[in-house]
């Protein structure tokens, strides 16, 4: 029987997972917890491949996500990093935006070094990834890893439609219209989705203009000008700046 489109999908994500697993060790399974990682965690168990799972903690994760994580995949490593994003800004003397994301360097693309690396990446997730691939190799800041994206031609509905059909736990955030599970704050989710993060977990708000007192402070003492005099200015520019013209690319403190 000719299988549908969506069942050849789902057939080809596991060929993909069978085709490249490696001989000598685990895939190095990347996973936040998110729909797209569950998909992927749950397609590995179809192909019968061996994956050892890695969350990669940001230190501004959502509570309720780790805790689904912890829940339902407890052999999850969770992988911690040597500081924390709010020491980082005050180490960068900037905050992280959408142009200069190096929060996702620190702390997302360090792990699988040297391994085969399944990922939950989408082409349709953004413009960024079109071009991406099922199979991918990197050699990038002392990174050597080989990367596979068995859902990369997936659409949002696909994942959706699997969760569905597999009868699977997910996150209660979205059922909450989260429409995406990343850091609370993330400068990819616009404004209006900084706004909700920080309306859901007020006190992330807190330690966000804390840190961005303390990184003004160490602006000043390198002689590092901006027009910026308390932790709340900074953060209401970095919240409200994306999507104007003037401050379109939300990566600048100087003006």
């Amino acid at each position: 029987m000719q299988l549908g489109l969506f069942e050849q999908k789902i057939d080809v994500a596991i060929k993909i997972l069978q085709e490249n697993e490696p001989v000598d060790a685990p895939y190095y399974g990347a996973t936040s917890g998110g729909k797209d990682s569950i998909v992927i965690m749950r397609l590995a168990d179809m192909a019968k491949v061996n994956v050892e799972w890695h969350c990669h903690l940001t230190t501004v994760d959502p509570p309720e996500l780790l805790k689904f994580i912890r829940k339902n995949y407890p052999y999850v490593i969770f992988d911690k990093p040597e500081t924390t994003m709010f020491r980082l800004i005050v180490k960068k003397r900037m905050p992280p935006t959408r142009m200069v994301r190096y929060c996702c360097e620190y702390f997302k693309e360090g792990g699988g070094n040297h391994r085969i690396v399944i990922t939950g990446v989408r082409r349709k997730e953004s413009s960024k990834r079109y071009s991406r691939q099922a199979v991918e190799c990197f050699s990038r800041n002392g990174q050597n890893k080989t990367v596979i994206n068995p859902i990369i031609d997936w659409s949002n509905n696909d994942v959706w439609s699997f969760i569905r059909e597999q009868k699977m736990e997910y996150c209660s955030l979205y059922d909450e219209g989260f429409k995406r599970l990343g850091c609370v704050g993330c400068p990819m989710g616009g404004t209006k989705g900084m706004e909700k993060d920080f309306e859901r977990w007020p006190y992330f708000k807190r330690l966000y203009i804390k840190a961005f007192k303390k990184m003004l402070e160490n602006r000043l003492k390198d002689d590092l000008l901006t027009k910026w005099v308390s932790g709340e200015a900074v953060f209401d520019w970095w919240v409200n700046s994306i999507g104007k013209v003037k401050d379109d690319k939300q990566i600048s403190l100087f003006e």
